[in-house]
């Protein structure tokens, strides 16, 4: 568009020397328009838009006419009178916009800036707003909000060159839970901080995808899972026969986790070799995990990345934040809307 631009509007009038007499001011309509290259400095952008370009007329036309602000930007003048006559006495549905931008950036900030428009569209329907997706989209381009979009991620924490014994991929055969404490599934991953890596190790009920024990350390042993474990059976105290499904890695195949299953008459589960996806559920939590929150974040310590993730996971992710597979609820809701 520069090209087109400095095609089509002639270079400012110099101004006269010094020591000669200035003649009469030329005519509103006979000032010709600026150069592409001031109008490059003076905007920061290429006024892709015609609101945009019809932002800049108005600014300028005490200057320059219309008409030829118009042309130089390549728009009627019909359009601009009549965006500037919408913008003097706007309809119904454009003050009606305005009130629904407050609300969706009230809904996005309390997101965590993580909402896309299917959330924000569910969540404006709890408030009982009926907007269609692609209006509630449109919007948040506007007011440039986007959601956190998640990306194929992988991370490798298992170390299954062990001889511990193994326990079968019990998972498999299972059918789909339907009340809590019936299978949890759970893993381990690492943050990065200043000091070093971070592991945590975090336990999901796979009924309604909450993280109902936790466990974060400088080290990656066993101590770290039982942590995990004893987290999730103090809070949860499932019933005997709950199945624990892991990768298997040595920390969960050792004799000491091995001996707090029996206690608490749980059974293990265990991936097949080299099939990270066989516990997809975990593998979603920690994307999730990793772009909500640790790809925004700058961790100095790792005490501050400890109280980052215990904020998101206990104060956010299980209490607050929607999920699709719970339609749109958090997994406290619902918990409590089916139990």
């Amino acid at each position: 568009m520069g090209h087109r631009l400095s095609a089509r509007i002639p270079q400012r009038l110099a101004p006269p020397r010094a020591g000669k007499r200035a003649g009469p001011a030329p005519s509103r309509k006979s000032i010709p328009a600026p150069a592409a290259g001031d109008f490059k400095k003076n905007l920061g952008h290429p006024l892709r838009r015609p609101e945009q370009r019809f932002q800049r007329i108005k600014a300028m036309n005490r200057q320059y006419s219309v008409r030829i602000l118009c042309a130089a930007l390549q728009v009627s003048p019909s359009g601009y009178y009549d965006w500037e006559q919408r913008q003097s006495r706007p309809s119904q549905r454009a003050l009606k916009n305005v009130q629904l931008c407050r609300v969706i950036q009230q809904i996005h900030a309390a997101s965590r800036q993580t909402y896309g428009s299917p959330r924000i569209q569910h969540k404006l329907a709890q408030l009982g707003y009926a907007h269609g997706r692609n209006r509630i989209a449109r919007l948040m381009r506007q007011e440039r909000l986007w959601g956190r979009v998640k990306r194929r991620f992988r991370v490798q924490t298992t170390d299954s060159n062990h001889d511990q014994p193994i326990a079968p991929n019990r998972l498999a055969q299972k059918p789909a839970p339907d009340r809590p404490n019936q299978i949890w599934v759970s893993d381990i991953t690492y943050i990065p901080t200043d000091e070093g890596w971070l592991y945590l190790a975090a336990i999901m009920d796979l009924y309604s995808r909450k993280i109902v024990g936790w466990a974060m350390d400088q080290s990656i042993n066993t101590r770290l899972v039982l942590t995990s474990w004893d987290m999730a059976v103090k809070h949860r105290q499932p019933p005997p026969k709950l199945l624990i499904h892991s990768d298997r890695g040595s920390q969960y195949a050792s004799a000491h986790y091995r001996n707090a299953l029996t206690q608490a008459h749980a059974e293990p589960s265990m991936s097949r070799k080299a099939n990270c996806y066989d516990n997809a559920s975990m593998e979603s939590f920690w994307s999730t995990l990793k772009h909500e929150l640790i790809f925004r974040s700058h961790f100095q310590s790792r005490a501050q990345a400890k109280n980052a993730v215990f904020d998101y996971i206990e104060v956010f992710y299980n209490r607050c934040r929607s999920h699709s597979s719970l339609n749109y609820l958090s997994p406290v809701d619902f918990e409590s809307q089916n139990n």
